[in-house]
């Protein structure tokens, strides 16, 4: 009997269901049904992830901020909501006095979720080795040093525990009302830290049998280094047949790549899928100017370097910074820019996305140099990783697809068939675009080359990042 009285209590309620008059979304963002005709619009505002839908559905709904897009055919009278926290809640839309939905029409449905002190709850304890490894449980964070303990709901949970070095541990716990759970993972090494511990270790060796003469010509270097005006150099080099120029900035090298211009097309191409998300169409043709980007996401050391701070929620000096703003990282680009001399930016959307393809050596990849994720890109994790430490596309550099999601220059605004010569955006707006995917992201789909988002120029997360370009 307890159960089905807890049962009952996990159920959604509608609030209200309106016609959104203003709203043009449905005709902006148009999605057809399967005989061409276009569909309408449910703007379903419910603050969770994880719910499905049924009743005329075209596509695979979007989550974003706190509401669902999903889209149906012409006619739909009603629409039934799944989650498995809770009750399914059919709504039947003349309920609300309205009529059959209407092509290029928008619909807002508000749904209400039972209160957080219904379900029953039960302790979960995790140890685990080593103590610096980050855990993860149902996509949330918890803290710890050896050991972390989480009151959750009765029923199935999954976590993830993540450290450098180790091979990632991942299983499911099912929580029952009568007694706490007791979960202990110790994760092992993985072949390449032992590669890289050994290899240290020959380094190591080797340099405490360093002559007196290099010792000599460090300390040259040194006094070279602090006589000149700012700690700053650059220097060129190729590398697979790439023009790649290393900067340094207070004893902080990095480098940009030269990506040597052309035209492709931009948005949801072929190779992208029934993944494509509307605000990728239509595809079309752009064409840019030679440029250079960053190798890789600007890391916590150039960061830490150039501003003298460090706001990343995982620390470490190659792991790519993070919670920065679009407008923390014009600062940063001012500053860095003062001690090179140069003329560092954000990329534009368009250089972001010709570069994650491949600049004029694509091999039409789905992500950004390769079709299969794993090879390419940090997702579907528990935290940032090192720069590098994937494999690069076409171009040589890294990380484009997952680790940080990066900022980019332009405004967030809609397509337009089109072709164009280096576009920059729209001329103002509320939202600026960021790409890539991070390591937050569950569904690979969100790493593809022309996957956008976007956030408030304020907007900070533990997912989100810069890379640099001129």
């Amino acid at each position: 009997m307890a159960l089905l009285v807890e049962t009952s209590a996990q159920k959604l309620t509608v609030e209200q269901m309106t016609v959104a008059g203003n709203d043009i979304s449905a005709s902006q963002y148009r999605v057809n049904d399967l005989n061409g005709q276009a569909c309408a619009l449910v703007r379903v505002q419910l603050a969770t992830p994880g719910a499905s839908f049924a009743g005329n559905v075209i596509g695979t709904p979007q989550f974003k901020e706190g509401e669902y897009w999903v889209y149906v055919t012409a006619g739909t009278k009603e629409l039934e909501v799944k989650h498995k926290s809770f009750v399914p809640c059919h709504v039947t839309f003349s309920d609300y006095g309205i009529q059959p939905l209407q092509s290029l029409a928008t619909y807002v449905l508000t749904l209400l979720m039972p209160q957080a002190s219904q379900p029953q709850t039960q302790k979960l304890t995790i140890n685990y080795s080593p103590a610096t490894a980050t855990v993860l449980i149902d996509s949330k964070f918890y803290k710890g040093s050896g050991r972390v303990e989480a009151m959750l709901p009765v029923g199935s949970h999954d976590y993830i525990i993540a450290a450098d070095g180790y091979e990632t541990a991942e299983g499911s716990v099912k929580l029952t009302a009568n007694a706490p759970r007791t979960v202990n993972e110790n994760l092992i090494a993985s072949v390449q830290q032992s590669t890289v511990q050994q290899s240290n270790n020959v380094q190591q060796t080797m340099a405490q049998q360093t002559s007196v003469n290099q010792s000599t010509i460090q300390q040259s270097n040194n006094v070279q280094s602090s006589v000149a005006t700012q700690s700053t150099s650059s220097s060129s080099s190729s590398v697979s047949g790439a023009a790649v120029e290393t900067i340094t900035v207070n004893g902080v090298s990095f480098n940009m790549v030269r990506v040597d211009g052309g035209t492709f097309t931009m948005g949801a191409t072929s190779e992208q899928g029934n993944d494509a998300f509307p605000d990728e169409k239509p595809a079309h043709q752009v064409t840019l100017s030679t440029y250079s980007i960053g190798e890789t996401e600007v890391t916590q050391a150039l960061w830490q370097a150039v501003m003298g701070s460090n706001p990343s929620y995982f620390k470490g000096d190659n792991l790519p910074v993070e919670k920065v703003s679009w407008d923390d990282c014009q600062t940063f680009i001012s500053k860095l820019n003062t001690a090179t001399g140069k003329r560092f930016r954000l990329p534009t959307e368009a250089e972001w996305e010709y570069a994650a393809r491949g600049g004029s050596k694509s091999r039409g990849y789905k992500y950004s140099g390769s079709n299969k994720i794993k090879d390419v890109a940090w997702y579907g994790s528990n935290r940032t990783h090192n720069v590098k430490t994937k494999q690069p596309n076409e171009l040589g550099l890294y990380d484009m697809s997952g680790n940080v999601w990066e900022w980019c220059q332009d405004w967030y605004g809609s397509y337009s068939s089109g072709s164009k010569t280096n576009p920059t955006g729209p001329s103002s707006g509320s939202y600026r675009v960021n790409r890539g995917g991070g390591w937050i992201d569950l569904d690979a789909g969100y790493c593809r080359s022309s996957r956008r988002d976007y956030l408030t120029p304020s907007d900070r997360g533990n997912d989100l990042g810069l890379r640099l370009a001129f």
